[in-house]
């Protein structure tokens, strides 16, 4: 695997600085270094100070060929335990990243090679351009790793199209609650059965220069740009779309899902390092294992989706009325407004027996534990990827981007998932949970789901599609300099 010279690979990644875009470029950084890759992976200095308070100083020690670097965000310093605010965080890397990447960049090629190899390669992170830009002015390759769905994406390419006919920016604040959203969209190649409001979320505005509009759609768009893209997905899941993406930029690799590729690492320190931004609970398992098989609902709302008081206790209350047992992960910035939540009078005398609550868990682990039957998610990417590969049902609650476009496939094309209402009701949310745990429709649902998680495991097997075009993407992307 070494390159010319004999010197070793050398690839820089470069992950957008929030924990769902951090997990896939970690695992994929991994896979990299098991087939011979110098690494070197590049967080931010707010989170790499989180990892360094989330796992301890020693978890990045003894590994010469796995490296951590930083560059500043060029927000206002804060030692504060969550993700910053996303469009502040989206507008301050586009403007201030691309100096400090490139002074790194050049840091690590003037450097002693006998500490490094030269850097061969950067995968940036879909939206991170600054990364693509970087390698561009310093003559490296660059491919961008797309680390949501590829549904997403291409909801995020009709950004403009839907500019042009007049959609959006929307005229006043009834679009909300008028029906607009729900207007039916035929036009998106690949995508069937989709409205307004399965469209990434940001189109949800009535400013033309709105931060999250403007900066998704051209992140977007510039991944284009490059010769190839990689997809955290597999083909079988989105065929359709990646059928549609494929007639205007054939050049992308599939190789998820990743937590199934990663099973292939070897048995080394680095295969059980997590990039986990916050501590988690380890009690959460010694605890699913008191539990019968399938019993679980399990929720998680990621790590940036926040709510309003009042949604918080009715979801409280929707799982109490269940009479199902719980596992609810809260972080403590879950609720809007502050570092803390109250939950309502009387909830933990009801639960006490049934539930259980912790502010982060390893949910990979989780999610394949034989008692958990459902997941009660914001639909995520990573999250309904883990769903998938732990062959669990959804219940669907989006909160913003593209988890809004992830739910209408779970819920139509894949048949895995049912979604809660945007304005949450404990009536509902408790219907749910007893539908998706004792009801026909939930064990139909359960069906798909370990169908689909055949597929997953089908394709990222040894010889499978996304296995193989892992092993193009080393290949024809990225080794060849």
């Amino acid at each position: 695997m070494d390159s010319a010279g004999g010197k070793k690979p050398h690839a820089v990644l470069v992950p957008f600085p929030a924990q769902g875009h951090v997990n896939p470029v970690m695992q994929l950084a991994k896979l990299l270094h098991s087939k011979g890759f110098h690494i070197t992976f590049v967080n931010t200095e707010f989170n790499h100070n989180r990892l360094i308070r989330s796992k301890g100083p020693d978890f990045l020690k003894g590994l010469p060929d796995f490296v951590f670097e930083t560059i500043p965000d060029g927000l206002p310093p804060s030692d504060r335990d969550a993700t910053q605010d996303v469009p502040a965080l989206c507008d301050s890397t586009t403007k201030n990243c691309l100096g400090p990447f490139k002074d790194l960049l050049k840091r690590l090629n003037n450097s002693l090679h006998e500490v490094n190899p030269p850097v061969t390669c950067i995968i940036s992170d879909g939206i991170t351009s600054f990364g693509i830009k970087a390698g561009e002015e310093l003559g490296l390759p660059v491919v961008p790793f797309w680390t949501a769905s590829a549904c997403g994406f291409m909801g995020y390419l009709q950004f403009s199209e839907l500019q042009k006919r007049g959609i959006v920016p929307f005229k006043d604040e009834n679009f909300m609650h008028d029906g607009t959203l729900d207007s039916p969209i035929d036009w998106i190649p690949g995508m069937k059965k989709v409205r307004l409001k399965d469209i990434p979320s940001f189109i949800r505005t009535q400013d033309a220069d709105d931060i999250m509009f403007n900066f998704l759609g051209s992140e977007a768009r510039n991944c284009l740009k490059r010769k190839a893209i990689i997809f955290n997905t597999f083909d079988d899941f989105e065929h359709q779309v990646l059928e549609a993406i494929s007639a205007f930029f054939p050049n992308f690799y599939t190789i998820g899902p990743l937590p199934l590729l990663s099973y292939h690492l070897p048995e080394t320190n680095l295969k059980s390092l997590s990039s986990s931004l916050w501590k988690e609970d380890s009690n959460c398992i010694e605890w699913l294992d008191q539990r019968e098989p399938n019993s679980v609902v399990y929720v998680n709302y990621g790590s940036i989706t926040v709510m309003s008081d009042e949604h918080f206790k009715e979801f409280a209350w929707g799982l109490a009325n269940s009479k199902h047992y719980f596992l609810w992960i809260l972080r403590p910035d879950v609720v809007m407004g502050g570092d803390s939540m109250e939950l309502p009078d009387g909830f933990l005398e009801e639960t006490k027996e049934r539930g259980l609550l912790a502010s982060w868990c390893p949910q990979q682990k989780v999610l394949a534990h034989p008692s958990v039957g459902a997941f009660l998610s914001h639909c995520g990417w990573n999250s309904t990827l883990e769903s998938v590969c732990a062959g669990v049902p959804l219940i669907c609650w989006p909160f913003f981007a593209e988890q809004q476009t992830n739910c209408r496939y779970a819920c139509t094309s894949w048949d895995i998932g049912m979604e809660v209402n945007h304005d949450v009701k404990r009536e509902e949310v408790a219907e749910l949970v007893r539908e998706m745990m004792e009801g026909e429709k939930g064990k139909k649902l359960r069906e798909n789901a370990l169908v689909w998680k055949k597929k997953a495991e089908e394709a990222t097997n040894v010889g499978g599609v996304s296995y193989n075009n892992f092993g193009r993407l080393i290949k024809e992307a990225l080794h060849h300099v």
